[in-house]
């Protein structure tokens, strides 16, 4: 069965949705955990994650520290949660954090604002303004804050499989409508589909690694895996630093192999 993600705007239900998938289908429901794996396994802050993916960003933070950390810590802890399937994820992104492969259903939870404005109201108590006023500061927030660190709009219907207006059925319709479609063949995990998604998580340690070293943190490495295989490659200033490299990457869980492909900088560039 896939893995199942559910992206949703503020009070829109998706919590609740997810949870009765997973119970219906007896999937794990996991949220938090994924921000728990990262900071314990990379030594980042819960705390300064939920920042990063929750508030607006300033306009000096691209300057002062780098989206690309967060991203790949994110990922890398998605695909350790995520082993042996069978789970349902609803969280920051998670359509995100499994590009090309094919098991994976991308749920999009929408609803329209007086539904949510009603949500918002039965919850916090708050008048008609307040709420539209704090549905339309998470929106935003959450909309830049996830273009900064994906360079993607998670509003775009195309980046899903599925979209579900929730106003417009029952909890128990859409529960139904998940179910169904992760039955569905399209959905199903295949030999092929499975060693992409190991691959990913290969490279997603390995790229990992080399973002949280002091050493390699800001070097640009491309990262590709092939059956335990992994391959490096980018422009190295110098050339002592490709050693480094390859030495964090083989300690990486998964890695049999490493091949470095590594290239100079163009000799304008070195002297100009």
């Amino acid at each position: 069965m896939p893995i199942i993600t559910i992206t949703r705007g503020a009070f829109s239900g998706g919590q609740v949705l997810a949870e009765q998938v997973a119970g219906a289908l007896e999937y794990r429901c996991i949220s938090r955990e994924v921000l728990i794996e990262a900071s314990q396994r990379y030594g980042i802050p819960e705390a300064k994650f939920t920042e990063v993916l929750e508030t607006e960003p300033h306009w000096w933070e691209r300057w002062l520290e780098s989206m690309r950390l967060y991203r790949i810590v994110l990922q890398a802890a998605m695909c350790e949660v995520a082993q042996g399937g069978n789970l349902v994820y609803h969280g920051h992104a998670g359509h995100e954090l499994f590009p090309g492969i094919r098991h994976v259903l991308k749920i999009h939870l929408t609803a329209p604002m007086i539904f949510r404005i009603q949500q918002v109201r039965a919850r916090e108590g708050m008048s008609e303004q307040a709420a539209i006023q704090y549905i339309e500061q998470v929106d935003k927030a959450r909309y830049r804050r996830l273009q900064a660190v994906f360079g993607a709009d998670w509003r775009d219907p195309s980046r899903y499989d599925l979209v579900l207006n929730i106003a417009q059925m029952t909890l128990e319709t859409a529960v139904v409508l998940v179910m169904e479609a992760a039955r569905r063949e399209d959905y199903q995990p295949t030999p092929e589909s499975e060693q992409a998604f190991q691959d990913l998580t290969v490279a997603a340690r390995v790229q990992a690694a080399l973002v949280v070293s002091p050493k390699t943190r800001n070097l640009p490495v491309t990262v590709r895996a092939e059956s335990g295989k992994v391959y490096l490659s980018g422009i190295l200033a110098q050339s002592d630093l490709e050693e480094t490299i390859v030495e964090l990457a083989k300690d990486v869980a998964g890695v049999k192999e490493v091949v470095a492909e590594f290239e100079s900088p163009p000799i304008e560039y070195m002297y100009p």
